[in-house]
């Protein structure tokens, strides 16, 4: 009788720690990333200078995907960047921004991403379009200005269709408007701070 006690009691603390765990981990991910103190706010419609870096076609918009390997939420965007490369990839560029201290190659990002799109290691590209969290989108429109800087979605899984924030600015700029409707949340930047998942 006392051993089934004790067993009751290890499988309740456990389940409670593992709990806790979790509740923590997905609090901590609902915060906004704090702002850098060298923060450069970057104002939509500035030219964004990508150096000749990627070789795409001047008619269509950019779509910068910035990711950390190592950060939960860059992983959990996964599968909803892979469906809008997917959707748009014949009338939109895409490339994966790699924000990481650790050493990766192209072909190990296509891999773990599951796209097979131009991949960059610059992270000189966050500061010009204002990105200090991963994940995070920027959108180009064909002339390489800021139309979009922010999140994918307000859910941490990226499941909540009417916040899917950067396929509502995408599909703006190809619908030719000079702005898409979408709240607050799209712009305050979640997820990990950079260059490594701290927060």
């Amino acid at each position: 009788m006392v051993r089934k006690g004790l067993v009751i009691i290890w499988l309740v603390s456990l389940l409670s720690v593992t709990g806790a765990l979790f509740w923590y981990n997905d609090l901590i991910y609902q915060l906004p990333t704090p702002v850098p103190d060298h923060y450069r706010p970057v104002p939509k419609g500035t030219k964004i200078d990508l150096e000749n870096k990627l070789q795409f076609s001047p008619e269509k918009p950019v779509f910068l995907h910035f990711y950390n390997p190592e950060c939960p939420c860059s992983r959990f965007n996964k599968n909803h960047f892979r469906s809008l490369v997917r959707q748009y990839r014949h009338v939109v560029d895409f490339a994966v921004v790699v924000m990481s201290d650790q050493s990766y190659t192209p072909e190990t990002i296509r891999d773990k991403i599951g796209v097979n799109i131009p991949v960059l290691f610059d992270s000189s590209i966050a500061d010009k379009c204002g990105v200090y969290s991963t994940p995070q989108a920027a959108i180009l429109d064909s002339r390489q200005r800021l139309y979009y800087r922010g999140n994918y979605n307000s859910s941490r899984y990226c499941t909540d269709e009417k916040t899917s924030y950067a396929k509502i600015a995408l599909s703006g700029l190809l619908d030719g408007r000079s702005t898409a409707a979408y709240d607050d949340l799209a712009l305050k930047s979640y997820g990990c701070t950079l260059p490594v998942c701290k927060n």
